[in-house]
């Protein structure tokens, strides 16, 4: 096929406009935070207007709109455009064809049925296209089969047909289609780099200046990885420590020379689709078609006493939209190689407001994808070694840790700790790993990184409950308990060495700790932290940990069973005026039971005759009248009857009695207090 419409062909059909010089801007410094954040900052020197251009990936460009500033101290900032969200999508939103119409001479063709075209070669045609179509001829020699497509055009002389791949050249007579299709060649070509955006920022000012661009996009965290290296003697009062970071870069380019600043802090950070297009949906209101009238039928009318007020009008609804977009994560990048720079001048450590800086004193240079491990602390610190016991971690032995001190002039990042120890040739072995949290300066951290079997431990937990104190006061006992919790620890120390336990117990919320002494007591995240000193030589010690609680508790004295009340009097925790009132209580209680008890005795009498003689009755509805069963029945019923009014006088001096044995608890109840 002789080329006729290659589309880079094309091109050619249109003038490209020209864009001024646009000044790309220098990576000079770069600040990661600990919060997944990264400061990038840029430099360019400018003279008059300038336009200085940027490149960043796609999903930068949410927070470089968010965040970008610009510093010109000479100067103002003009404005800053860059191409939208989907910009091909645009750009053919307003074209006679699509994208994928420019896959071929052949589909952009048949797009543009209709199109005046002039086909030049063996044969010179001009028309309108009419249709595209693609056909298979058998080649000569029997050598299979070509596809080819045939063009027919729409001429003053008729339809007139050429095979596309045998026309030397093709040209469009609309000079505006030919820029129309120079436009979506354009934008093809710009929009190469998919996944990455050219913002253009404008500066205007006067003379020769530098300006500087920054902004903070979504960065890998940054890690921190300690050494503490433990000297042979243990009772040495300090260890050396190290300090390294750990900082990739994947930002999509070489850092050279950069200066790098690394922050340990966790500030408040959010997203925002700033980059999206968003549209505020408006209410849609149905078209009036006018229907038929129907005048109705005047009837007269009066005056009114009162003008007619007119209506307000009401007030248009205001839509404020605030949309979310989920964003699906990325998938995450192979692991970058590791490069080890060399420790040179101290870093510079700084304690701000909420944070640790690390300012390292050299420009740093890392390549795209590539990680860099950097020394940000070397010196010697406070550490002491001893036995950390938590029964939830391990219920028979302790951990051997070490109480280390930030007695330096910043606080450290949190991080993994890997600990060695030296022996007495000097040689270093590997014993554990810890974790660090952050550590701010003038603090302490147990650092918990092997098992100590040289210490066992057995624990065993009790409780107890005891009255301590009762007063009487407006009618009921107000008593006090002690609840109890007493662990019982029996440790076995290790046969040579002295050492010393910190036993980690739970604090109950609520609860005092009566024994150790609490001012040797640390207080962590809910939990006490009590020392005890191991003196060595294989012997078994036995420590006590006490925690009590007192509860209030009130026994209204009237109301409350003799039997409670007579386990109180009985109390020797109360003092004895205390105990011989609740006794008097207790001996009007019973008196006031004594009488209920006759009145049940009165009640029960009463409804054996009651019973009684509904039998009779029974009886007498069976016997023949005037009989002598019949009468000796009405002679029981007689004496029954009598009985009854005996025993209901009986009841009413019972019952007087109750309510004076009553009247007599209440009484004396009210007098003591």
């Amino acid at each position: 096929m002789r080329l006729i419409l290659n589309v880079v062909a094309l091109v050619g059909l249109i003038a490209f406009p020209t864009f001024a010089f646009a000044q790309e801007l220098a990576l000079k410094r770069v600040m990661l935070s600990s919060g997944g954040l990264g400061y990038f900052e840029y430099e360019a020197t400018v003279e008059g207007d300038a336009t200085l251009k940027l490149t960043v990936s796609l999903g930068q460009v949410d927070d470089v709109l968010k965040s970008l500033v610009v510093y010109d101290d000479k100067g103002g900032v003009g404005g800053l455009s860059l191409p939208g969200r989907e910009p091909l999508t645009q750009a053919f939103k307003d074209l006679p064809f699509d994208q994928n119409s420019l896959g071929s001479p052949a589909e952009l063709l048949a797009a543009l049925k209709g199109a005046e075209i002039t086909v030049g070669g063996g044969r010179t045609l001009s028309g309108r296209v009419v249709s595209v179509e693609e056909e298979t001829v058998t080649l000569p020699g029997d050598k299979g089969t070509a596809k080819r497509t045939r063009v027919t055009l729409f001429t003053d002389r008729g339809l007139q047909q050429f095979i596309l791949e045998d026309a030397e050249n093709l040209q469009f007579a609309d000079a505006g289609l030919r820029a129309k299709i120079g436009q979506a060649l354009l934008a093809i070509q710009s929009n190469r780099a998919k996944d990455a955006r050219t913002l253009e920022l404008a500066t205007r000012g006067d003379g020769k200046r530098t300006v500087r661009v920054a902004y903070i996009v979504e960065a890998p965290v940054w890690k921190a990885s300690y050494r503490l290296t433990l000297p042979a003697d243990a009772a040495a009062p300090r260890s050396a420590l190290q300090g390294w970071a750990v900082v990739e870069n994947l930002s999509g380019q070489d850092w050279k020379d950069v200066e790098l600043t690394l922050v340990s802090g966790r500030p408040v950070a959010f997203r925002q689709a700033l980059y999206n297009a968003y549209y505020v949906t408006r209410p849609e209101v149905p078209v009036e078609v006018a229907g038929r009238l129907m005048p109705g039928v005047d009837r007269g009318g009066v005056m009114a006493d009162q003008r007619a007020k007119s209506m307000p009008m009401p007030a248009s609804p205001q839509y404020n939209p605030r949309q979310e977009r989920m964003v699906a994560p990325t998938a995450a990048p192979p692991p970058p190689p590791v490069a080890i720079a060399e420790a040179a001048e101290q870093v510079e450590a700084t304690d701000a407001a909420t944070q640790v800086i690390f300012k390292f004193p050299r420009a740093v240079s890392v390549e795209n994808g590539r990680t860099l491990s950097i020394p940000i602390i070397d010196r010697q610190v406070p550490a002491q070694r001893l036995a950390l016991y938590t029964a939830d971690t391990a219920a028979r032995n302790p951990l051997a840790a070490i109480r280390l001190t930030n007695d330096g002039e910043s606080g450290l990042p949190p991080g993994i700790i890997t600990i060695y120890e030296r022996d007495k040739a000097n040689a270093v072995a590997y014993v554990g790993d810890a974790r660090l949290s952050g550590f701010p300066t003038g603090e302490t951290r147990l650092l918990a990184y092997a098992l100590d079997e040289k210490i066992v431990v057995e624990r065993d937990v009790a409780q107890t409950d005891q009255l301590a104190t009762g007063t009487i006061s407006q009618g009921a006992l107000r008593l006090s308990r002690i609840v109890r919790q007493t662990t019982v620890y029996r440790v076995r120390g290790p046969a040579k060495e002295p050492r010393q336990l910190i036993v980690v117990q739970r604090r109950l919320p609520g609860w005092t700790l009566t024994k150790p002494d609490a001012k040797s007591v640390e207080l962590s995240e809910g939990n006490y932290r009590i020392p005890f000193q191991l003196p060595g030589g294989d012997k078994t010690q036995t420590f006590e940990v006490v925690q009590e609680q007192t509860q209030q508790q009130e026994v209204r004295l009237v109301e409350s069973a003799a039997d409670q009340i007579r386990v109180y009097a009985q109390a020797r925790e109360f003092d004895a005026k205390t105990r011989d009132a609740l006794t008097r209580v207790l001996q009007l209680q019973q008196a006031a039971a004594e009488a209920q008890r006759k009145v049940t005795q009165v009640d029960g009498e009463r409804q054996q005759i009651v019973q009684e003689q509904a039998r009779l009755r029974d009886n007498l509805a069976r016997v023949p009248a005037n009989s002598d069963l019949q009468r000796r029945y009405l002679a029981t019923l007689d004496k029954q009857e009598t009985d009854l009014e005996a025993i209901a006088k009986r009841r009413g001096e019972a019952e007087k009695g109750v309510e004076v044995a009553r009247e007599a608890l209440r009484t004396y109840v009210a007098s003591l207090g």
